[in-house]
């Protein structure tokens, strides 16, 4: 695989950047644990002049705080049909689906991953996704699956990759 012709990339949130798992507080307070590994990998790809798109069907301000942390600009959230999101990004920003990287880890996910060229997920994804995939991350979502991706396109060497 070419991963250097990726131009964007497309990335799911809950099961990808954090682990899937939701803590609650005494008081209803919602807490997303989310790895520093992939934040880091993300900021270097949008460096190289990578575009990093979150598109999440969450609703919470989670996504958006995360996003602006990491300078990501174009999020989605609240969303249920990625796969248009992915087709009107790719015809707006002006690129074809051989450069564009979705990474998701659910049945949501899996029509977005459709309209790219590198359909992406982590080995703890559900099954269709990872049917869908044409690459399985070795590390799982929320510990570094993004990360291992973002350095596959800057073209950094992973094991066995």
């Amino acid at each position: 695989m070419d991963w250097q012709a990726v131009k964007v990339l497309f990335c799911d949130v809950d099961g990808v950047l954090t682990d899937g798992g939701l803590y609650f507080g005494p008081e209803g307070q919602l807490f997303k644990r989310f790895n520093v590994l992939d934040g880091l990998g993300l900021r270097r790809l949008a460096s190289v002049g990578v575009k990093v798109i979150f598109i999440s069907g969450d609703d919470t301000a989670i996504v958006p705080a995360r996003a602006r942390r990491l300078d990501v600009t174009e999020v989605y959230t609240c969303c249920e049909d990625k796969a248009t999101v992915v087709r009107q990004t790719l015809e707006r920003i002006e690129l074809r689906a051989e450069q564009a990287c979705f990474i998701g880890d659910d049945v949501l996910d899996v029509p977005g991953m459709r309209e790219v060229e590198f359909p992406v997920a982590p080995p703890n994804a559900h099954p269709l996704a990872l049917q869908a995939a044409c690459y399985v991350t070795r590390r799982p979502g929320g510990h570094g699956a993004v990360r291992e991706i973002c350095d596959l396109i800057q073209g950094l060497p992973w094991p066995d990759n």
